[in-house]
């Protein structure tokens, strides 16, 4: 029974998004839905942006490599900002996906070693650091 964990501390791996659609669009979307083209609306809008993505694959990647940024899920973790803090040395974060903070990292920690963050993406934090942090956040 120890092995069991809830459901709901799962961190999700999709960010919801919401956009606008004219009619015409969003009617041709729902006549290749009926075709069996996709399997409903957002198997097609997540096609669709991943094809553009696709596209773009090299201009991201030289955008990436110019600003130095990381690519994909980054975790950071108590351990990793006390070795910085014992350091002295100020983390500034540049995340192209998730950068993801552990729940027991607390605020203090957070400040004393996080100099700016910049995420293009999603940023994952407990309400505490992210307050911290929020002047930090870009």
């Amino acid at each position: 029974m120890a092995e069991i964990r809830s459901l709901r501390d799962r961190t999700p791996d999709t960010e919801k998004i919401t956009i606008n659609l004219g009619y015409v669009d969003l009617g041709r979307i729902d006549l290749l839905v009926q075709e069996g083209f996709y399997s409903n609306r957002s198997d097609f809008i997540r096609t669709a942006i991943r094809s553009q993505l696709d596209g773009h694959r090299d201009v991201v990647a030289r955008s990436i490599e110019r600003h130095t940024m990381e690519l994909g899920l980054r975790d950071y973790t108590r351990a990793e900002l006390e070795a910085l803090r014992d350091k002295g040395e100020v983390l500034h974060i540049k995340v192209v996906g998730l950068a993801r903070f552990a729940p027991d990292i607390p605020p203090d920690l957070a400040r004393a070693t996080i100099g700016s963050i910049s995420v293009l993406g999603a940023l994952q934090a407990g309400p505490e650091v992210k307050k911290a942090l929020a002047d930090r956040i870009s």
